[in-house]
């Protein structure tokens, strides 16, 4: 164990050295033409993050906290607070009140309630069992972080295949754990667990732990806080382009894909990838109704933390309606709510609207304070890592912009594709996106490709028949969905890891679901995203 630990340290040290000596050739090497020098150096930076991002040689956060530090060192800004602005992004605020509000939901068992309701109405048989888990995994990863919902939701779904499986057919799976390489258990990577390959259940044990996993990763694309792929895109367009997606534009946009590619992956897993053998499930609905009657009834503080939810979630989407609701309203109103560049009932010209979602959310972190529902060490206790990632890939994105290197980046490697079919250029970004995504976390892919597509997606413009910006967001768009569809190894989205490290699931036996969705979920999405940017998007995003 030790020596596999001097191991991995010396592995990373010399990944690392690696790492430094080839930011410092792209550094000094000949600048090429049309490309500043500072450019460069931003290049050099990207290149430092993103293979400590897909190697995993530091953690990402920490990778993004050098990213500022570096930025400066190169002279790319005069100085660190200039390369620090994208820590304080107005987005990266409303992750922080999103990840509160899901505190608060798991303190009072909110989400595992109403995920047990589910199961206990909605399966009353083995498919439907397993459809009842991702649906409630997907809606609670709308709104919790699709890591913690597939954390809450892997427990319950292997308590409720208790009573299908049974406690023997469980722990023969969990039995081959001990054959698993120690270095990557101590990791906490997970078990590789055998499941009898042609026992009775185990085919509805491996649609069940796997749909888990990729109802969380797909229902995360419903909301604008479902997963940092999300908020990514949304935080690099402001810094940019100055665009800005509302939650209910992101509804508009994430809520069709989750209902249409769920439901195809749940038939895909249980009509032809794992099809489970069994008939009577009733068993599992007991447990599941038993589990939710041992919760109880939700008490006071648990009440006004669903209403404090609710209103939020209700002010969010109300938020992204002026334009229906606004003309029916005096302006110093309009304005007061909704934002505008006239007086509002305060006096003040311009106004940023008290129903901007960002503040919304912030507003409902002293509610939940002054409800007696939270503590502030119960607040605080959220993914701060994640929070420091966004703010590294803002602060690169930016770099790369105002150097002109992504600019650069379109007009050099991609303007040969300018002119390509909309469909192939979508199909092109969706499958680079899943196949990068599979090697490392959605998360690490989506900071360094977002900035990217939203360089090159100006190029697209005359093809697409849009301008600059709404070509960018487009392609952009379209890369941010991709990203939460790689289904094949642990390593591509924390769910994925989450039911893998269960110990009851073999990595074959996820790749080979993986796979085959990868590819139908490349043909999917591609068509359906360009449905969408025919049919749909351009009455949301421009």
């Amino acid at each position: 164990m030790i020596h596999g630990r001097l191991s991995r340290a010396k592995t990373r040290l010399l990944v690392f050295a690696l790492t430094l000596v080839g930011t410092a050739l792209i550094a000094s090497a000949p600048t090429p033409a049309g490309l500043s020098l500072q450019a460069q150096y931003a290049f050099a930076t990207m290149f430092f993050a993103g293979v400590l991002w897909v190697t995993g040689v530091l953690p990402l956060a920490v990778t993004a906290l050098c990213i500022p530090v570096l930025l400066t060192a190169f002279g790319v800004y005069a100085d660190l607070d200039a390369a620090l602005t994208g820590f304080a992004d107005h987005l990266i605020f409303l992750f922080v009140a999103g990840f509160m509000l899901a505190n608060a939901l798991q303190k009072y068992d909110i989400d595992r309630r109403i995920a047990l309701w589910l199961m206990s109405r909605l399966g009353t048989g083995p498919r439907r069992l397993v459809g009842s888990v991702m649906v409630g995994t997907a809606f609670l990863s709308m709104w919790v972080s699709n890591t913690a919902t597939a954390a809450m939701m892997t427990p319950i779904a292997l308590g409720v295949l208790t009573q299908v499986v049974g406690n023997e057919g469980l722990e023969a799976a969990a039995a081959s754990a001990d054959d698993v390489d120690a270095d990557i258990a101590a990791d906490g990577a997970g078990a590789v667990a055998d499941t009898p390959d042609d026992g009775e259940f185990s085919n509805l044990q491996v649609s069940m732990l796997l749909g888990t996993a990729y109802a969380a990763s797909v229902g995360g694309v419903g909301t604008l806080i479902g997963t940092p792929p999300n908020a990514i895109l949304a935080s690099q367009l402001n810094e940019l382009l100055g665009y800005e997606i509302g939650f209910a534009q992101w509804l508009a946009i994430g809520v069709p894909i989750v209902v249409i590619t769920l439901p195809l992956v749940w038939y895909l897993l249980t009509y032809h990838l794992y099809p489970p053998r069994v008939t009577n499930v009733e068993a599992a609905r007991e447990q599941a109704t038993e589990y939710l009657e041992e919760e109880g009834s939700l008490g006071p503080r648990g009440r006004r933390v669903a209403v404090i939810f609710a209103v939020t979630a209700g002010l969010w989407v109300l938020g992204g309606l002026g334009d229906l609701i606004s003309p029916g309203l005096s302006d110093s109103v309009a304005v007061t709510l909704f934002g505008g560049d006239g007086a509002s009932v305060f006096g003040p010209e311009g106004h940023q609207g008290l129903l901007y979602y960002v503040m919304v959310g912030m507003a409902a972190i002293p509610a939940l304070v002054l409800s007696d529902t939270m503590e502030w060490d119960e607040l605080v206790d959220i993914d701060w890592g994640t929070i420091l990632l966004f703010g590294g890939g803002i602060a690169l994105a930016d770099a790369l912009a105002s150097t002109g290197a992504t600019g650069w980046l379109a007009d050099t490697v991609f303007s040969s594709l300018t002119s390509a079919p909309i469909v192939l250029v979508v199909g092109i970004t969706v499958l680079l996106v899943i196949f990068l995504t599979e090697m490392t976390s959605n998360t690490a892919t989506s900071a360094i490709i977002v900035p990217l597509l939203i360089g090159i997606g100006g190029g697209f413009a005359a093809t697409l028949g849009l301008s600059e910006i709404a070509a960018a967001v487009f392609l952009a768009t379209s890369g941010a969905i991709a990203a939460s569809f790689a289904f094949a190894l642990p390593v591509a989205t924390p769910p994925n890891a989450i039911v893998f490290g269960s110990g009851y699931l073999k990595q074959e036996q996820m790749m080979r679901a993986g796979i085959a969705l990868n590819i139908v979920m490349t043909a999917v999405l591609t068509g359906l995203i360009w449905l969408l940017f025919k049919f749909v998007w351009p009455a949301i995003l421009w």
